[in-house]
């Protein structure tokens, strides 16, 4: 194996690893219902997630995915993996900044005003 390929396949194992670690830590943080669009249906978590992986990155199962694409990508030197991996990215980054993360910052700003609206009303 000469040194190029060896750092090939140094680099998809470590964008494996790392996304591996933010997708499976996120999901952890959200649990079942938040992993899996809890929020689209009104199930909220009781804060919005801050701690890690969310103060790494804002979207952590995307971010995470893709470095496991282009590990893989990298790991086989696959230019196609490669190319592939990059429009997987593009789409997630145009889904999450114009849709999911917007939506998301509005459900959890309208939970925090009813809550607190809620606590006025209480006093």
């Amino acid at each position: 194996m000469s040194h190029y390929e060896d750092v090939f396949t140094s680099f998809g194992i470590a964008f494996v690893a790392i996304g591996q670690v933010l997708v499976l830590s996120s999901m952890w943080k959200l649990g079942i219902t938040g992993t899996y669009l809890g929020d689209y249906f009104g199930i909220l978590m009781k804060e919005r997630v801050t701690s890690f992986p969310f103060n790494v990155t804002e979207h952590p199962m995307y971010n995470g995915s893709t470095l496991i694409f282009y590990g893989t990508a990298f790991w086989y030197k696959s230019l196609a993996g490669v190319i592939m991996s990059e429009l997987v990215w593009i789409s997630y980054f145009i889904y999450s900044t114009l849709f999911e993360g917007p939506f998301t910052t509005m459900i959890y700003e309208k939970a925090a005003k009813e809550k607190s609206g809620s606590k006025d009303k209480d006093e």
